[in-house]
């Protein structure tokens, strides 16, 4: 009789851990699919590299070189990028400028802000880009260059494909032991040490370039407006008062434990559910973010630095930004830039280190003048 009692609990037990690992397994699949139904795009941030740019960087070894053996190979590779070696391809017919076309762009660094003044005596506070180093790697007609598969729901993608060409423009020129061979052998024809930062800018045919060409902060002019793209400071996981300007609840009358705290997120009846878009606590920054129409107010020739309007421009400073001619249809260039770049060669006169805009004062000036 005790066996068979002992027998029986177990197996009594054995049917209810049974039912309730299957009622576990219902709720959790019920679960599941209640929090991916409805999601079939998810906003992963843009953390990875373009699925256009070989792997960059190798796996490092290490070699124990003596000083003797690791200053060679320096000297070797000094002495094969010093000279450029000679183009395989003709050079690019230069077009003519009309209002409408698309020029490449510039990366630029982000090195601080700094307060001007204008002519009228008031203040206007500015923020300093560095073109560092930019050159031409290459060039690929309307209808070659593969666009990204899969563009961002955000992005709009390119409409007509036979209308613009791609330019591959390259900065801060490293050391080539650091990257993998794939990745060095993008710069073989442009005859360029390889670069640190590789970015695409869509141009018209007209305004193709040559590789190898550099790229200087005078491809822009003072008083024109241009776009700013880069890439937010990241401030990791943060709640709703920092990430969307929340006020919070009040300090006291019955407030607890919820001072910080978003409060209610949604309503009742039919629609009693978390609208999509509904301002959340979430990881904060490091997006890409593009501020449109700043107004170029001075250039330094000899370091390469553009003063540009505002305090807004994305990124933290030493981070890297893309600058290129504004897309607003009012404040596009009505009259012609350095087309399709500025190539100081051509130019009769050295321009001089500082160009300020009209409106700006001059440091070097006595006074101002009302």
């Amino acid at each position: 009789m005790a066996a068979l009692f002992t027998s029986g609990m177990a197996s009594a037990v054995l049917t209810n851990t049974c039912r309730s690992t299957r009622i576990l397994l219902s709720v959790n699949v019920e679960v599941t699919a209640n929090q991916v139904r409805g999601k079939k795009i998810l906003n992963h941030p843009k953390l990875r590299y373009p699925t256009w740019l070989l792997k960059q960087e190798r796996t490092q070894h290490p070699d124990n070189l003596t000083p003797q053996t690791k200053s060679f190979i320096d000297e070797v590779v000094r002495d094969r990028y010093s000279v450029t070696s000679p183009l395989k391809e003709p050079p690019l017919n230069r077009g003519e400028w009309s209002p409408g076309m698309k020029r490449t762009g510039v990366i630029a660094r982000k090195i601080g802000c700094y307060p001007m003044w204008l002519k009228d005596g008031s203040k206007i506070h500015t923020t300093l880009l560095q073109v560092v180093d930019n050159h031409v790697v290459s060039y690929q007609p309307p209808g070659e260059f593969v666009i990204t598969e899969g563009p961002h729901r955000k992005r709009r993608p390119v409409k007509d494909k036979l209308k613009h060409g791609c330019l591959l423009v390259g900065a801060e020129s490293t050391d080539p032991q650091n990257f993998t061979k794939e990745y060095c052998g993008l710069f073989s024809e442009s005859g360029l040490m390889p670069k640190k930062v590789l970015s695409r800018f869509y141009i018209s045919p007209q305004a193709a370039i040559q590789p190898g060409t550099p790229l200087y902060a005078s491809h822009f002019k003072p008083g024109q407006y241009v776009d700013v793209n880069g890439k937010t400071t990241y401030h990791g996981f943060q709640g709703v008062m920092k990430r969307w300007g929340f006020s919070g609840m009040p300090a006291s009358h019955g407030v607890t434990k919820t001072h910080r705290r978003p409060g209610n997120i949604g309503g009742g009846g039919e629609k009693g559910r978390v609208w999509p878009g509904t301002k959340m606590p979430g990881h904060m920054g490091n997006r890409s973010r593009t501020i449109r129409g700043l107004k170029v107010w001075r250039i330094n020739t000899k370091y390469n630095v553009i003063w540009v309007q505002g305090l807004g421009v994305p990124g933290e400073t030493n981070s890297i930004v893309h600058v290129y001619d504004t897309l607003l249809p009012l404040r596009r260039l009505k009259e012609a830039p350095p087309f399709p770049t500025f190539y100081p060669e051509e130019s009769s006169e050295p321009l001089p280190e500082e160009i300020y805009f009209d409106e700006v004062f001059p440091f070097g000036s006595p006074s101002i003048n009302f």
